[in-house]
């Protein structure tokens, strides 16, 4: 049994209901072999306003229920994705979670506009270090290149796109690292869900 099945750990694929806030979407197929996503996972969903969906737990044989994730999406004013980065892209469920959900005439085209004015955030982790992800680095590209397809997905859709929140070397980090790294993208979950109300106050 892995720690999928655990109710204490991250992965527990619980959803607390929400009518807004954040959906934090985790796309990754080995949850259990990852320290980084299920620590980053456990700190984040704990909080008030955030439903965690675990794609991989959900659907496991890729068979995604779109009306049903459609729905989700409908019901949340910020919509997370968290993933490892994999051949400098998201995992595949990930990507066909956005070829089959986020349709022409629902998420954008003419009449697509379901997503409009919402928040598009990417949390992802790497296995290379930050010095990496620059020009002259040994990846070329920083991440913020890396990202540009959800980038654009947000502006196509009519979204805010976040900065994205990048954890690098994650293979590496030692358990006091980790917790940091998990107390930071609380930080800036919690940061998301007071955004609106922020905003409000200011205006």
């Amino acid at each position: 049994m892995t720690d999928r099945a655990n109710p204490t750990e991250a992965s527990t694929g619980l959803v607390t209901p929400a009518t807004s806030g954040v959906l934090l979407t985790l796309a990754h197929p080995a949850l259990e072999r990852s320290r980084a996503n299920r620590a980053l996972a456990k700190a984040a969903k704990g909080l008030e306003g955030v439903t965690f969906h675990d794609l991989y737990e959900t659907y496991p044989d890729f068979a995604i229920d779109i009306e049903a994730e459609q729905e989700k999406l409908l019901a949340h004013d910020v919509v997370a994705v968290q993933f490892p980065l994999y051949w400098y892209s998201t995992p595949a469920l990930l990507k066909e979670w956005f070829d089959l959900v986020w349709l022409h005439g629902f998420a954008y085209g003419i009449e697509g506009n379901a997503l409009a004015g919402k928040r598009l955030f990417a949390a992802c982790t790497t296995g290379g270090a930050a010095k990496a992800y620059h020009a002259h680095g040994y990846n070329r590209f920083s991440m913020d290149e890396f990202l540009r397809p959800l980038e654009q997905t947000a502006y196509l859709c009519g979204m805010v796109w976040e900065t994205p929140f990048v954890v690098h070397g994650a293979a590496t980090k030692d358990d006091e690292e980790l917790k940091a790294e998990a107390q930071r993208y609380r930080a800036r979950i919690a940061s998301l869900l007071a955004a609106p109300a922020d905003a409000e106050l200011g205006a």
